[in-house]
C-alpha cells in the first residue's frame, strides 16, 4: 500500500547473525533480524521444524484505490522499499541561480521581423531535444502518462503525504497562489513589495506619497494580489485582468487584505470585456489603462499566472499553452514602468518558441532565472520565470511579441503555426544562454514528477511548515473571515479613547472679532466647503457610516451611494453635490471631498502634520480610485491653500446657472478635476501647534519654526510643533460666503457688518509683510 513505511535503519554496528551486506534482508534493522533469527530463520529456508514455513516475505499491496483486483498501471509499478537516503533534506532556506548577466543589445525591429518562423502545426513533443537529453524527456513523458490513469483522490492523498510543504498551504491567504507569491517574494528579497532603485533606495516606502503599482493577469480568484495587498494595505494599488466568468477575480474572498484597493479590468470594454489575453486588443486596451492610471509611468511590477486544464494532454501541455505564455509576456512588456520587474508562471520549457520566448526576456531585462518555489508541488513541472529590472529601449520587443500574437491568431483555425520566435542559432550562439537552459530543465525536472512516483510518506511537513512561515513573515494562523463590528464599537477601537468631545463640530466663525487670530499667516490653511463637515466611518465594502460630529453620537448608513472604502478608515469630509457643465446637459453626482484624516485602513495618522495628513489622504484615496467603474460616487481629497496664497483661491470662483437656479448665475468653485460645486465658504485651519509658529527668513529666503516661550528656531519641523488632528479641528475658523459678503467682482450687495474679500486679503497682505 502507498502507506507502507520501511523500519529505520540501525545506527549500531551490524550484529554477527545479521545478513550479510549482499543480502535481499540487509534492509530490515538489527532489532527485526535478532527475533527472526530467534526463531530459527535463515535466508533461503522457512520457518517451521521441517522448514516448510514461507521462503519469500510476504509482499505489500500494490492495490491502489477502488480499482478492479489485478488491474496495474504501466509504469507504476516501482518498487516501494525506496532507500530515501539519498534524498536531500527539505530546508525553509532556498537558492536562487540566476542566468549569467545578457551583454548583447536589444534588436531594432528590423531585425526582429525576421525572427519569426512559420511550420506546420506540430502535436507532438517526444522530439524535443534541443534543450535537454533524450533519455530525461522520455522519462518524464513516461510519468507524466502514468498521472493520467490516477484517480484523482488517490493522487491528492498520495501527494499530501509526500511533499513535506504540502501542509502549508493558503494559510492566512485565499488560496496556494498567495503562499507561492509570499515564498517567491522572500527567496528575491522582497524585490516585489519593497521595491528598490540601481543605487539600494527604496522607490517606494509607506511614509511616502509615492504607491507600489502592480498588475495581476490570468490570476483568478487573485491569490497572488491578496498577498501584496496584506503586506502594503493601502500602500499599493493594483490592476487586474483575468477571464470573466468561473475564473474571476474573487475579492469578495479576500479576508486578509483590503480588496477595495484592487481594480480589475477586462480589456476592451473595461468592466463589460471578456478579459482574454490572448485577444490583441484586449492586451492594448490594459496597456492604455495602466498607464492612464499611472501617470503613464506604468507598474512597478507585473504578476501572471495562467494555465488552463490540459486533462488527458498533459505531455502537451507546453504547445497548448504557447500563446498564453506569449500573451503574459507581451502584457509585461506593454505595462511595466523601466526597471520594473515580472514574475510568470511556466511549464515544461523544451521547445525552440517557448525558450525562444525565455531568450526575449533575457534581452530585456537586467537579470533572468527560473525559479521553482518550495510552495510549487514537486509533482508537476510549474516553474516561475522572474525578471528583475526592465532595460529601457525594449519597445521593439514588445512590437515583435505582439505580431507574433496578431500572427497566431490569423493561423488558429489552420494547419500552420509559429514555430519560432528566436532562430535556434541565435539561442546556441549565446552559449551562457544555452548551456544554463539546459542546465536547469534537467535540474527542474528532476524535482518534478519522478519524486512522486515514490509516494513517500513525510513526517516533517509540521516543523517545515513553522519554519517557512517564520522565514516568510506570514502568521501561522487559519484563514478566518473578519468580524463584523457594528460603527459605534469600531469608532471607540479605532479612536482608543472614550471621551468624543474633541470631535464635536463647533465652528469659530471669521469675523471682525476673530480676525486677528490670522496675524501669524504662515501657520494657516485654506480649504473652500460646500456643505457642512461630517465624519465618515468605514466598515469595509459599501458598509460606510456617517456622524455629523454633534451628540449623542449617532452613525447612520451612507445611503444612495456607490462607493467602497477599505475597512478601520476614520475620515473628517464633505458630502459635496459636484455639477460638470451648465443648462439642461448639465449633470450632478455626489461626491465625497476628504477634509482630512485620521484613521486609515487602521494606520493612526492622527498626530501627523496637517500637511502629511492631507499628503496620506491623497495616496489613500489615489489607491481606493476606480476610473474604470463611472457608476460609483467620486471620493477627493480638497484642493488646500496656504492662506498667504489665498487669492489663488477667488481666481477659481465665477459664476455659472445651475439647474435649481431659476436662470440666475450662482457662485460657484472649480476644483481641478473641471467639476464645480456651490461653495459655503473657507475652512481656515491653524497647523502650527503653539508655542511654535511660523516665520520668514529673509536672509535665507526660507520658513523656519519658532518657539516663542524658548526663542528656539528651525528650518526642520519640531516633533511638538505640528497640530495633531484634535487641535485643528477644534481651533478652525470659518468664513462663511452668505449674502452680503463680497468674494466675486459681479456680486454688488454688500453687508458692511461682514467681512468681504478685500478686507481679508489686506489683512493678510499687512501681516505678511510684518
Amino acid at each position: 500500500r502507498a502507506g507502507f513505511s520501511m523500519p529505520s535503519i540501525s545506527v549500531h554496528a551490524k550484529d554477527a547473525d545479521s545478513p550479510p551486506q549482499g543480502s535481499k534482508f540487509s534492509m530490515y534493522n538489527s532489532v527485526s533480524q535478532k527475533l527472526m533469527a530467534k526463531m530459527g530463520f535463515r535466508e533461503g529456508e522457512g520457518l517451521g521444524k521441517f522448514g516448510q514455513g514461507r521462503k519469500e516475505i510476504v509482499e505489500a499491496s500494490t492495490q491502489r484505490g477502488r480499482r478492479g483486483l489485478g488491474l496495474t498501471l504501466q509504469g507504476f509499478q516501482g518498487e516501494l522499499n525506496v532507500d530515501w537516503r539519498d534524498e536531500p533534506e527539505p530546508s525553509a532556506t532556498e537558492k536562487v541561480d540566476w542566468f549569467p548577466e545578457c551583454t548583447t543589445e536589444i534588436p531594432d525591429a528590423d531585425e526582429l521581423r525576421d525572427w519569426m518562423a512559420v511550420g506546420p502545426r506540430k502535436l507532438k513533443i517526444e522530439d524535443e531535444t534541443e534543450f535537454c537529453t533524450e533519455d530525461l524527456l522520455h522519462t518524464l513523458l513516461r510519468c507524466k502518462t502514468v498521472f493520467d490513469d490516477l484517480d484523482g483522490e488517490e493522487m491528492r492523498r498520495a501527494r499530501t503525504r509526500s511533499n513535506p510543504y504540502e501542509t502549508i498551504r493558503g494559510g492566512i491567504f485565499l488560496n496556494r497562489a498567495a503562499m507561492k507569491m509570499a515564498n517567491i517574494d522572500h527567496c528575491f528579497d522582497r524585490m516585489f513589495t519593497e521595491p528598490k532603485a540601481s543605487d539600494g533606495k527604496p522607490l517606494t516606502h509607506d511614509n511616502g506619497n509615492e504607491l507600489l503599482y502592480f498588475g495581476d493577469v490570468c490570476a483568478g480568484p487573485g491569490g497572488f494580489s491578496e498577498y501584496i495587498l496584506w503586506r502594503r494595505r493601502w500602500h499599493a494599488k493594483g490592476f487586474g485582468m483575468t477571464l470573466k466568468g468561473p475564473c474571476d477575480f474573487k475579492l469578495e474572498d479576500f479576508y486578509a487584505a483590503p480588496s477595495e484597493l484592487f481594480e480589475p479590468y477586462y480589456g476592451e470594454g473595461g468592466v463589460d470585456g471578456d478579459g482574454d489575453i490572448t485577444r490583441p486588443e484586449n492586451v492594448t486596451a490594459f496597456r492604455n489603462f495602466v498607464l492612464d492610471s499611472t501617470e503613464g509611468r506604468g507598474l512597478h511590477f507585473l504578476m501572471a499566472d495562467g494555465g488552463f486544464s490540459v486533462e488527458g494532454q498533459e505531455n502537451l501541455q507546453e504547445i497548448l499553452t504557447k500563446q498564453l505564455l506569449l500573451c503574459q509576456f507581451l502584457a509585461a512588456l506593454s505595462t511595466l514602468r523601466t526597471g520594473g520587474h515580472f514574475v510568470c508562471k511556466t511549464f515544461d520549457l523544451f521547445t525552440p518558441f517557448s525558450v525562444g520566448l525565455v531568450y526575449l526576456l533575457y534581452l530585456c531585462f537586467d537579470r533572468v532565472t527560473l525559479f521553482k518555489p518550495v510552495t510549487s508541488r514537486p509533482a508537476n513541472s510549474e516553474r516561475y520565470v522572474v525578471c528583475r529590472g526592465l532595460k529601457p529601449g525594449s519597445e521593439a520587443v514588445r512590437e515583435y511579441m505582439f505580431r507574433v500574437n496578431l500572427k497566431l491568431k490569423q493561423l488558429r483555425d489552420t494547419d500552420m503555426d509559429v514555430t519560432d520566435v528566436v532562430p535556434l542559432s541565435i539561442i546556441k550562439e549565446d552559449v551562457d544562454f544555452f548551456h544554463f537552459m539546459v542546465n536547469c530543465n534537467e535540474r527542474c525536472e528532476l524535482k518534478g514528477p519522478f519524486g512522486f512516483v515514490h509516494l513517500k510518506s513525510d513526517s516533517r511537513q509540521a516543523d517545515i511548515r513553522k519554519q517557512c512561515l517564520s522565514l516568510w513573515g506570514v502568521p501561522d494562523k487559519a484563514r478566518v473571515t473578519p468580524a463584523s463590528s457594528d460603527p459605534w464599537s469600531k469608532f471607540y477601537e479605532l479612536v482608543k479613547n472614550p471621551d468624543v468631545e474633541s470631535f464635536k463640530s463647533n465652528l469659530t466663525p471669521l469675523n471682525s472679532g476673530t480676525l486677528e487670530k490670522l496675524r501669524h499667516v504662515l501657520d494657516h490653511r485654506c480649504i473652500v466647503g460646500g456643505r457642512e463637515q461630517i465624519f465618515l466611518l468605514t466598515l469595509g465594502k459599501s458598509q460606510i457610516y456617517t456622524w455629523d460630529g454633534k451628540m449623542p453620537l449617532r452613525w447612520q448608513k451612507l445611503e444612495s451611494f456607490k462607493l467602497e472604502l477599505p475597512r478601520d478608515s476614520l475620515l473628517s469630509v464633505e458630502i459635496v453635490q459636484e455639477l460638470k457643465g451648465e443648462g439642461k446637459a448639465q449633470r450632478r453626482i455626489n461626491a465625497v471631498h476628504v477634509m482630512d484624516a485620521l484613521i486609515l485602513n487602521g494606520t493612526d495618522v492622527r498626530d501627523q502634520h496637517f500637511n502629511k495628513r492631507i499628503e496620506m489622504a491623497e495616496k489613500f484615496v489615489k489607491a481606493v480610485a476606480k476610473p474604470s467603474r463611472p457608476d460609483m460616487n467620486p471620493i477627493r481629497v480638497k484642493e488646500v491653500y496656504r492662506l498667504e496664497e489665498m487669492e489663488k483661491i477667488f481666481v477659481r470662483l465665477e459664476m455659472k446657472v445651475t439647474k435649481s437656479s431659476g436662470g440666475v448665475p450662482r457662485l460657484s468653485y472649480t476644483g481641478r478635476d473641471d467639476r464645480h460645486f456651490l461653495p459655503t465658504g473657507l475652512y481656515i485651519i491653524k497647523t502650527t501647534n503653539e508655542p511654535w509658529m511660523m516665520a520668514y527668513s529673509k536672509n535665507s529666503n526660507r520658513k523656519y519654526f519658532y518657539n516663542k516661550a524658548t526663542k528656539e528656531s528651525s528650518y526642520d519641523t519640531p516633533v511638538d510643533a505640528a497640530s495633531p488632528f484634535h487641535t485643528c479641528h477644534a481651533e478652525r475658523l470659518f468664513w462663511a460666503w452668505e449674502d452680503g459678503v463680497i468674494v466675486h467682482d459681479s456680486q454688488t450687495r454688500v453687508d458692511h457688518d461682514k467681512l468681504s474679500k478685500d478686507d481679508v486679503l489686506a489683512f493678510i497682505h499687512h501681516k505678511h509683510q510684518l
